[in-house]
């Protein structure tokens, strides 16, 4: 999200972008708003790539939740956009055209009869490149077929269960119904937004156990024939917890600080970049290295906070109070986790095991063992304790760590 990137320089973008690339990552969506200062954002985002020059590659995501869309001349800034970094070697082509996103964008007439017309008008006309537009629109995916606009579709709500379930693949019907053009497909880590009513009254978690972003990933790479890009949900969007970016300063923060101190998601990376590569190959990757990723919330589901001037987010009771691993084993073995008093011990083959217990109030350890009883790692990330029912104000983000 370029809105969160007010004091960004050239150098952080750079710093970003390697980031991104050491967890298997191949470019950013740049979410531009009406801010007036992002477009300069979005120029060093450009040079950035360029000057690294490691391939990384850049396309606009227009935010039409916060871009004017209604008056024929509301196009203009967008074909800047497209104009204006189409013979960028960093922007992202696909099958010779260039792409461009949205988020949102249904509503957009820009002085036509139609939001079809509308978005006809906008980028087929006065835009120099042949456009890929693959916007994430919120209609029926029954009425695709008659929306001659859109080249493809980013279905954004198939990064997270829709209730208190698992996450399983939706994707089929948007993948019938855009009718053979392009499909962005979404993962994410999680969804935890927590603003008052008199702020951007968002309050509500999304389910968000389970395992959730490698399980996503491996319907991703299981359905790898029907989907064009994975996106993911996002480096960057602090507000709604499923950043898994740096945490930025807090002049860059839409007032997310509360839930986002000491809740950082770069363990992430190593995860990301182990299913990105099987889903780019089409292989799953050999482990080399023995690792263990946690994650888990800082108080219970059903905790009363005593000084939070926000209520309860909403879809609480779709969540469970667990302590989540997934252990990357090169050898078999056995994985003991402890939190507090609650503890489980089990055996783990070669490969990507996935394993739980309750959560207890305290700090979780994970210890490896080899069949023949040697420690292989023992991992007690600092830095998180879990509460249980006492606490202040409600953060359901989720602390991650992995061993080094």
């Amino acid at each position: 999200m370029v809105g969160n990137t007010y004091s960004y320089t050239q150098a952080d973008w750079k710093t970003n972008i390697q980031l991104a690339q050491s967890a298997g990552i191949d470019g950013f969506a740049l979410n531009v708003g009406s801010l007036d200062w992002e477009s300069a954002r979005v120029a060093d985002a450009y040079a950035a790539a360029e000057a690294l020059n490691t391939g990384f590659k850049l396309f606009i995501s227009l935010d039409m939740t916060s871009l004017a869309c209604a008056a024929a001349s509301d196009a203009d800034p967008i074909r800047a956009y497209v104009n204006d970094y189409s013979a960028h070697p960093n922007q992202l082509w696909y099958k010779d055209n260039l792409i461009l996103s949205s988020f949102s964008g249904s509503g957009c007439l820009f002085g036509q009869s139609t939001f079809d017309a509308g978005w006809n008008f906008a980028l087929r006309t006065g835009a120099y490149a042949n456009i890929w537009f693959i916007p994430a629109f919120f209609v029926d995916p029954s009425t695709f077929g008659s929306i001659t606009s859109m080249n493809g579709i980013f279905q954004w709500n198939a990064g997270w269960p829709s209730a208190g379930s698992d996450i399983t693949w939706t994707d089929s019907t948007w993948i019938t119904d855009v009718g053979g053009r392009a499909y962005i497909a979404p993962v994410s880590p999680l969804f935890f937004t927590h603003y008052s009513p008199q702020t951007y009254n968002k309050n509500w978690i999304y389910r968000s156990d389970d395992w959730l972003f490698a399980s996503r990933w491996e319907e991703l790479i299981a359905n790898r024939a029907s989907i064009d890009f994975v996106e993911i949900i996002t480096w960057n969007d602090f507000g709604e917890s499923h950043y898994i970016g740096p945490i930025a300063p807090d002049e860059d923060q839409p007032n997310s600080e509360a839930w986002t101190t000491g809740f950082d998601h770069q363990a992430y990376y190593a995860v990301n970049n182990y299913y990105a590569t099987a889903w780019k190959t089409g292989t799953y990757p050999a482990i080399t290295k023995n690792q263990i990723f946690l994650t888990a919330r800082p108080h219970s589901k059903s905790a009363v906070c005593t000084s939070d001037s926000v209520a309860q987010p909403s879809n609480v009771a779709w969540t469970d109070d667990n302590l989540y691993a997934l252990v990357f084993a090169a050898q078999a073995g056995t994985v003991t986790l402890t939190i507090g008093s609650s503890t489980g011990t089990f055996s783990v083959s070669t490969g990507v095991n996935k394993l739980k217990i309750a959560l207890a109030a305290g700090s979780p350890t994970a210890v490896f063992k080899s069949t023949s009883g040697t420690t292989l790692v023992s991992f007690a990330p600092s830095g998180f304790s879990y509460t249980g029912s006492v606490c202040s104000v409600y953060n359901f983000n989720y602390y991650t760590a992995i061993s080094s």
